[in-house]
């Protein structure tokens, strides 16, 4: 869903930069999901080591540009992002902002870094600095709507969805978070808009299967179903089970069905789809959720 920038300073090393193997995942009859899936997490290919091992010798060998040398160490910080290297990442960008201090897609990077660790304001900073350099950076206006939903800044999260779904309504993705956001504060409305911007989807999308299934057209063993229709290459089954997950996960918590929500939750982590917007706020929910059990557990005892 992530927009993923590459440098086309040495086409073939990017090109191999982003491959990743298949995945398998078989669906047990409780639809409860209560232990009943079994995910085989994506593993990196054997490229990626390849190409992590060009990136070294380049970074170590050759005569750059700060320009050059600043893609370079964004390339590496992207590779190590996907494998879930957020550390090794981080110190990349960094890099590649000292040498390069107006490159948007970093400090999008550390944006994202920022909240996932509740650091809100240096998220808000970093993602207001993105739209500073690039006001046209569609994905600055998901990130920092995420950054102020974690940081219960509803409203202005509201405000930043609506201006990244309007650029285009199209995307159900872009609805299933302007309803996630606004239901936060209005859950009936949310679900209302969700219902008129169904209207405007594609219906062969994936996507709109999980839009569907929000406004109650079809249920959780079909979406299951559908996570296995069309797909075009082996890690997609797998990308759309880390997006079913983290979606109904959602949409158990609305319910109050805490343990539920977190079983998806961990499934969602188990994917190792780690450059999806999913897979990188699900801990912060499962944190959430074995919150919300805790407490639920005291209440229990307490009556």
């Amino acid at each position: 869903m992530e927009c993923k920038i590459r440098t086309t300073i040495v086409a073939v090393v990017v090109g191999a930069s982003m491959l990743l193997s298949g995945c398998a995942s078989t669906l047990g009859s409780n639809e409860n999901i209560t232990g009943q899936i079994i995910v085989a997490p994506v593993m990196p290919d054997y490229k990626l080591e390849v190409t992590l091992a060009k990136l070294n010798e380049i970074l170590a060998t050759m005569e750059l540009t700060d320009e050059q040398r600043a893609r370079f160490h964004y390339d590496r910080g992207v590779i190590y992002d996907s494998v879930g290297l957020r550390l090794l990442g981080r110190i990349d960008f960094h890099q590649a902002l000292k040498l390069q201090p107006d490159l948007a897609d970093a400090y999008n990077f550390l944006g994202i870094y920022y909240t996932q660790e509740g650091e809100f304001d240096s998220a808000y900073e970093a993602f207001d600095g993105v739209l500073e350099l690039s006001p046209s950076y569609d994905y600055a206006f998901l990130n920092r709507g995420i950054a102020l939903y974690y940081g219960q800044r509803y409203e202005l999260a509201i405000n930043d969805m609506r201006d990244f779904f309007a650029r285009d309504p199209s995307d159900g993705y872009r609805a299933l978070w302007l309803y996630l956001m606004t239901a936060a504060v209005d859950k009936n409305a949310a679900l209302a808009n969700l219902a008129e911007q169904r209207k405007q989807l594609n219906n062969q999308a994936w996507s709109s299967v999980l839009v569907d299934f929000y406004i109650g057209k079809i249920n959780q063993k079909q979406v299951f179903a559908a996570a296995k229709v069309g797909l075009t290459q082996p890690k997609e089954y797998a990308e759309r089970l880390c997006e079913a997950y983290f979606y109904l996960a959602k949409h158990a918590a609305e319910n109050g069905q805490y343990q539920q929500a977190a079983n998806f939750y961990r499934l969602t982590l188990a994917t190792n789809i780690y450059d999806f917007v999913e897979h990188r706020y699900a801990r912060i929910e499962l944190a959430k959720m074995k919150n919300m059990i805790q407490q639920s557990t005291e209440l229990a005892s307490k009556s």
